[in-house]
């Protein structure tokens, strides 16, 4: 077994109050030493290895956790976004739009599509990360975007009831049958960790989402759900309802739905970069966080409403404008996305953690949100050990 240590960290954060100070668990003038694995140990700089790596005063933070992302696509939609930006609202449509391109897209681009997306996202500094379906729609092409998702992450997610698709226009409830019926035993087949539904108007309604829910959970998966974007409505009551690991989106909340979120297992996973695009207002993360719910943010990486793999950026959009401070939004993005994937292995560096880390160009992890838009990203470290 060959150890590296990293030396002379400037800040580190672990995540991991017992290692460090206050809630992040910092630890000032320190090391790391790892076996590419997992973390063997944590303390101050000077420690030996058989491979030493001076990050010259840089801060070292866990790798970023990304619990909601759609990276399985072809296409693009930048002029739904100029023509949003010119003033017309978001509405989830668009959707069948990247249905079609995906569905014409060969399985060699599309692998090559994907891959380079997460290569994309890796280099943003996100060494876990979650990948649903969604843009087949039919039995075949969400098993082949979940065969693809499984390529690059354990983290799969079963998202057949994205939206109705034209060929079921009319015929909502026929469609859920297909999605609770052949659809989910090939996501099953294929693989899929979570079960997903975007719960809103024009999608699917409460009583639809329940039945793609329930199946999904008799099938051994665990549920997600997309709650409340475009509004109020029964989503997040009905994710705590289900025992949901994650309520994504969680735009619109009533004092109910906050306390409900409170007082559950739930993850209110925030996704300020489609609240950016769709130019929705933001989360209230102040709000659930005071209340006492454990809070996510997530890329939403996709091609309408969030096309970025930006977690820097999503975190200073955090402390902008969801009123989060600085150490909130990187807990939320490193072991609050590990809550939401139910996870306690990842987003933190602690000993016997996997050795998933970033080193910053940068004194601090303030400087994510100091320095907002500049790429702070220098190293990205991730386990060697399969996941």
């Amino acid at each position: 077994m060959t150890t590296v240590v990293y030396d002379n960290i400037g800040q580190l954060v672990t995540n991991d109050p017992a290692s460090g100070e206050g809630p992040l668990g910092l630890v000032r003038n320190a090391s790391l030493v790892t076996d590419g694995s997992c973390v063997l140990s944590v303390g101050p700089a000077g420690q030996i290895a058989d491979e030493r790596i001076d990050v010259e005063g840089r801060a070292v933070i866990p790798g970023f956790v990304d619990s909601h992302s759609h990276l399985v696509f072809a296409g693009d939609r930048a002029e739904e976004f100029a023509s949003r930006m010119a003033g017309t609202p978001y509405a989830a449509g668009g959707i069948r739009d990247t249905v079609a391109a995906t569905a014409a897209a060969t399985d060699a681009d599309l692998r090559r599509i994907v891959s380079a997306r997460r290569a994309e996202a890796f280099r943003a500094g996100i060494t876990t990360i979650e990948i649903k379906s969604g843009y087949g729609l039919t039995p075949n092409a969400e098993a082949r975007a979940l065969h693809l998702a499984r390529e690059l992450t354990d983290d799969t997610t079963y998202l057949g009831a994205h939206v109705v698709p034209v060929a079921f226009a009319g015929r909502a409830d026929d469609y859920v049958a297909l999605v609770c019926g052949e659809m989910l035993d090939a996501a099953v087949a294929a693989r899929a960790r979570f079960v997903d539904v975007f719960c809103e108007v024009g999608a699917f309604d409460a009583d639809q989402s329940r039945e793609v829910l329930r199946a999904g959970i008799d099938a051994g998966l665990i549920p997600k759900i997309h709650a409340n974007q475009l509004g109020q409505g029964p989503g997040v009551a009905l994710a705590v309802e289900m025992g949901c690991a994650s309520a994504d989106h969680c735009t619109h909340l009533s004092s109910a739905d906050v306390d409900a979120l409170a007082s559950s297992t739930t993850v209110a996973t925030l996704l300020p970069a489609a609240d950016f695009s769709t130019r929705q207002p933001y989360a209230d993360a102040r709000r659930l966080l005071d209340a006492g719910a454990t809070v996510a943010l997530a890329t939403n990486c996709n091609p309408g409403s969030s096309n970025t793999t930006s977690m820097s950026f999503c975190i200073a959009l955090a402390v902008r404008e969801m009123h989060m401070t600085a150490d909130e939004a990187l807990q939320a993005a490193t072991i609050g996305g590990a809550a939401a994937l139910r996870r306690t292995d990842v987003g933190r560096l602690s000993t016997g953690s996997p050795a998933d880390l970033v080193v910053l160009d940068a004194p601090s992890h303030l400087h994510l949100v100091y320095r907002p838009g500049v790429p702070l990203i220098h190293t990205v470290v991730q386990s060697s050990t399969p996941r």
